[in-house]
């Protein structure tokens, strides 16, 4: 029997990858998005499926209809897009976990919140346990992404404390691939566009500060996974890949990998950017036997061809 599954957010970056998954798995899947950050392009190959529904809606309002499951990922993830609105994001967060709760408890349907990373904020403790409570700036320019997706935790565990729902709480760590937006403004959509069009790279800080970058194939994979495991297991669990590089390191690999001849430039740090960021996946090990396997070069290599795709679109439709 077919799951019909919904995805918020279901035509983003990670959303758009989720569906097709989901859709390969042969599940019924309605994908809602308010394209303010997706695209319906990110799922054209999907549009003609009659396993797959796209609606236009926005999750800060309620949302009724028959599911199975959930995965509740709407909300901008980079600061360009999530501090363009900030009071919108953190309603987003609130309201959207809020109105996906109540439909699942009218539904007797499973859920799984997206959460963050950022949830730790600026982290005193490397790598970062899922018990580590976090160092997070309430009152900051990131606080209205950081803070909303930490109450939606709180949601979480309210409705299954109270009610018995269902949930899954999974805390997604820096993730690429292709379908990022080009102008997101993370770190590895920018240096490859830079790179890409032979302009400087940016480095915000003296590029010391560190990251753990996950290809977006390994975290659907433990998405799925975290979905499947016994109603019993709530997390929060860490998906991400421990492999730590600096911002450095992976500007040099980028401009390698595309003999660019593009230039780094240093910028001041934002405020309250993180300077460290690398999960302890050891309960992800335990739980679903997580193995992100894709290595950076590997990964990188995939994104840069589709970075590379869209600039030679775009290069086209001037000329014409």
């Amino acid at each position: 029997m077919l799951k019909k599954v919904l995805v918020t957010g279901g035509a983003g970056f990670v959303g758009s990858h989720l569906c097709k998954r989901l859709v390969k798995d042969e599940n019924y899947v309605l994908c809602l998005d308010n394209f303010f950050t997706g695209s319906r392009d990110n799922v054209a190959e999907l549009l003609d499926n009659p396993k797959f529904k796209i609606v236009t809606h926005d999750v800060v309002n309620p949302f009724h209809t028959d599911v199975d499951e959930i995965y509740n990922l709407a909300c901008p993830a980079s600061p360009i897009h999530y501090q363009y609105d900030p009071i919108k994001t953190t309603k987003t967060s609130v309201l959207g976990i809020l109105n996906m709760l109540q439909l699942a408890q009218d539904n007797h349907a499973k859920i799984m919140q997206a959460s963050t990373s950022e949830i730790y904020g600026d982290p005193t403790q490397n790598p970062q346990k899922e018990t580590y409570w976090g160092n997070v700036n309430p009152i900051g320019t990131r606080s209205c992404y950081d803070e909303g997706k930490r109450v939606a935790e709180t949601f979480c565990m309210d409705y299954f404390m109270q009610y018995k729902l269902r949930v899954k709480i999974i805390r997604i760590f820096n993730t690429y691939g292709p379908n990022m937006d080009m102008n997101d403004g993370r770190v590895i959509s920018n240096f490859i566009v830079q790179a890409l069009k032979g302009e400087d790279i940016t480095i915000y800080g003296d590029g010391s500060q560190t990251r753990s970058f996950q290809y977006v194939d390994n975290l659907i994979e433990g998405m799925i996974s975290v979905m499947a495991t016994p109603d019993s297991f709530i997390g929060p669990i860490n998906i991400g890949n421990p492999h730590e590089f600096t911002i450095l390191q992976l500007a040099q690999k980028v401009i390698e990998m595309t003999n660019s001849k593009a230039k780094i430039v240093m910028k001041p740090l934002p405020q309250d950017d993180p300077k460290q960021r690398k999960p302890d996946i050891t309960l992800a090990q335990e739980i679903i036997d997580y193995n992100p396997n894709i290595l950076l070069e590997e990964g990188l290599k995939k994104t840069i061809a589709y970075f590379e795709m869209l600039l030679s679109k775009k290069a086209i439709i001037k000329r014409i």
